[in-house]
């Protein structure tokens, strides 16, 4: 299964994509979009490109973005959530099933610990992925995301099949 993790921002979209098959995991591309343009709707419209093109060079299966988060600032939390719409609209109109994140949730997944620093998770991105040339925080980031979609697709799978099985 191939997975796209999209953490979302306004000026910095991460994305990650990996590979799993069973237990084995491993590191495909990583990145960021930049938005590019003077005013919110052409900020808006250079990421829905430049995930677009993300998703037609990686034909991930499925995808993940990072939940928002409310701040103080009113007007930078409508900003990041009109971003985290282009990165649930992309994949969603490419037909990938896309799951949803908190952030505490990918931390508690990924480190082990909810309140983690960004330190932290970029730690254990490259203890997971060996090797991994991370393209920047907001990068290592999305592969977190994408690595808590993988742990619990296959979790999710697993108590499927045990299921199944106690009824059969």
């Amino acid at each position: 299964m191939r997975v796209l993790g999209i953490d979302p921002g306004l000026r910095n979209l991460g994305w990650g994509v990996i590979d799993t098959d069973g237990a084995r995991i491993s590191h495909v591309a990583n990145g960021v979009c930049h938005s590019l343009g003077s005013d919110l709707s052409l900020r808006l419209l250079s990421l829905y490109d430049q995930l677009s093109e993300i998703v037609t060079r990686f034909a991930p299966d499925t995808a993940a973005v990072e939940k928002t988060f409310v701040n103080k600032d009113g007007a930078g939390t409508l900003k990041l959530g009109q971003a985290r719409g282009i990165a649930l609209l992309v994949p969603a109109k490419a037909g990938l099933e896309v799951g949803e994140y908190a952030p505490n949730s990918v931390k508690k997944t990924v480190v082990g610990v909810g309140h983690a620093d960004k330190r932290q998770v970029e730690h254990m991105v490259r203890l997971q992925l060996p090797g991994v040339d991370l393209a920047g925080p907001d990068a290592s980031d999305a592969l977190a995301i994408a690595l808590c979609h993988a742990h619990h697709t296959r979790s999710s799978g697993r108590l499927e099949d045990a299921l199944r099985r106690a009824s059969a």
